[in-house]
């Protein structure tokens, strides 16, 4: 099973992340692995005080502000345009408001409800930002039970 897009990011704190991540582990078959994409603390260090971002083509336009507002909470505020086929510009803003975790705690997490998960910095061959860390290789396996 694979994850992307940091979807337990967006539950609303860290327990719900934490008790989002021990369900997925445990929904896995016998011997089925798990990678799932997590945003971290050092993620969010890593993005502290970005630049806002503009984007325009004929069709639409994006701007996205992002903050930091707690050491374990990173917001992305983007204001959407979109063209309407009138040409008239319609208004669709988006708020993605993500919950860091401490993926260093994640094996013991994991290890206390009887699964084997290791923190990788990266998925496969792909290299990582230095600092940023992917949670890989959970294992259900019966032993593991």
């Amino acid at each position: 099973m694979v994850s992307v897009g940091h979807a337990l990011n967006h539950l609303p704190d860290e327990e719900s992340v934490e008790r989002g991540l021990v369900a997925v582990a445990r929904a896995l078959r016998p011997g089925g692995l798990l990678a799932i994409d997590l945003c971290d603390l050092d993620w969010a260090e890593a993005r502290r005080d970005p630049p806002s971002i503009a984007r325009l083509t004929d069709d639409w336009a994006i701007i996205t502000e992002f903050s930091l507002p707690e050491p374990n909470r990173f917001i992305r505020q983007m204001a959407v345009f979109v063209r309407n086929d009138d040409g008239s510009w319609r208004r669709d803003d988006e708020r993605h408001d993500n919950v860091l975790v401490d993926t260093a705690r994640v094996p013991d997490l994991l290890a206390d409800h009887g699964i084997e998960a290791r923190v990788d910095s990266s998925f496969a061959g792909e290299r990582l930002p230095p600092g940023l860390r992917a949670v890989t290789g959970i294992d259900h396996s019966p032993a593991h039970r």
